[in-house]
């Protein structure tokens, strides 16, 4: 037998039962060197054996020794303890959708190093033979490649097969917002309603939901009108507190769980970090944005008005510091908030929205002003200017008088 080669350099020799090679890869946790053992009929077919190792070695594509995680194990892994450090609660939820009703139920019982790109083709198109939107495809797609890039950095896979995967591309959807003249009526509406400055602010700003209603006064600055969005208020789903949640009826549906919490994790005794909860706004979503005049004057009388239900309500108040409350302190559900949006928007006579399209309806209206889409993009939060145009629309207005303007420049007399 040929001697190991020296300095973890890779060595080929023929023994009794054909030809081996050794490739050191690197290191172990103990700090041994990790060396790979590859064999074959001939000396050609361990050497190109070797290539490969060597050129994976090179590349950082060498997979950890050991069986490989599949699918499923993995993306348990991968939504309970890796992904939660970086996603909101809110997105893990609908990761966890995605996984439980479609990547684990069609992919689940594959080894991660066995996975393909067919694997991943059939999964989409079975989602679209069942109705699903482009868009929900995509979303999977992107869960499941975020998923194996980790894996693959951490050496369970040699390459990140979603990356070979062109999946549906999804339209652009179709943004929708208020007129001027409906943003007016709808403002016209909430004039006398306890808390309808939060209108005024959404219609005005373009805050989502979720930051009017986490806004508090200590960032509010009634003298120089700035406003920090600095906290936003979501509704958190429950967590299961059993002893072994994977097999809680609400993420794999399985059955094993107590009778009193198989439905909804909400229905469990040890149930966990559901609710109301206020989080920081991740990103350029932390902003400062300056209001208008006339809403900062509005903004005063609602915190005169706030103040004196406060002082009414004496012991009862829960004071969290909230510009928009209950009558006695406590948060604004999202869904109250939701369904007043809709009885305002009966009382204006105006087409339905959604209360996201508040936002919208800001951002087209800043155009229309003539307020650079720069600024527009530091107003609303975005990251990145092409999400600004995709709130944006030219309103019909304005391209008429972009129409006329360019008429009379081409056609009109010249003076």
């Amino acid at each position: 037998m040929a001697p190991r080669r020296p300095n973890g350099r890779s060595s080929i020799y023929e023994g009794a039962d054909g030809w081996h090679g050794y490739v050191t890869v690197g290191y172990r946790a103990d700090g041994k060197p990790d060396r790979r053992h590859v064999r074959g009929r001939t000396q050609k077919i361990v050497t190109k054996k070797v290539q490969d190792l060597e050129r994976d070695r090179e590349r950082g594509e060498v997979r950890k020794p050991g069986t490989a995680p599949t699918v499923a194990v993995w993306m348990t892994t991968y939504l309970d303890t890796i992904a939660p450090q970086k996603v909101q609660p809110k997105t893990l939820d609908a990761y966890w959708s995605q996984a439980s009703n479609w990547i684990i139920p069609h992919l689940g019982g594959v080894r991660l190093d066995r996975l393909a790109p067919e694997h991943l083709d059939r999964l989409y198109q079975a989602m679209l033979e069942a109705g699903r939107a482009p868009t929900m495809v995509l979303k999977t797609h992107r869960i499941i490649s975020r998923a194996l890039k980790i894996a693959h950095r951490r050496g369970h896979v040699s390459r990140n097969v979603a990356q070979l995967v062109d999946p549906p591309s999804a339209p652009a959807l179709e943004q929708q917002q208020l007129s001027l003249a409906e943003a007016k009526r709808v403002l016209g509406v909430v004039e006398p309603r306890r808390n309808g400055t939060r209108w005024s602010v959404a219609l005005s700003c373009g805050l989502r939901q979720g930051e009017a209603l986490g806004l508090r006064w200590e960032y509010v600055d009634l003298e120089t009108g700035d406003l920090k969005v600095w906290w936003q208020l979501q509704r958190n789903q429950w967590r299961h507190g059993c002893d072994d949640p994977h097999a809680c009826g609400s993420r794999l549906h399985r059955s094993t769980c107590a009778p009193a919490c198989r439905r909804h994790a909400s229905r469990c005794p040890q149930r966990y970090g559901g609710g109301l909860v206020f989080r920081r706004p991740k990103g350029k979503s932390k902003r400062t944005v300056t209001l208008p005049a006339p809403l900062v004057a509005k903004l005063r009388e609602h915190k005169a008005a706030q103040d004196a239900e406060r002082d009414e309500a004496g012991e009862l108040w829960t004071d969290l510091g909230l510009v928009f409350s209950q009558p006695y302190g406590r948060p604004i559900d999202p869904r109250a908030d939701w369904l007043e949006w809709k009885e305002l928007l009966r009382e204006a006579g105006v087409r339905e929205v959604r209360v996201h399209d508040t936002r919208h309806t800001a951002g087209t209206l800043l155009v229309a002003q003539g307020v650079h889409i720069r600024t527009v993009q530091e107003i609303l939060g975005h990251s990145d200017v092409r999400t600004t145009q995709g709130y944006t629309h030219v309103s019909s207005d304005v391209a008429r008088d972009a129409a006329q303007r360019m008429g009379s420049a081409l056609w009109g007399d010249d003076d």
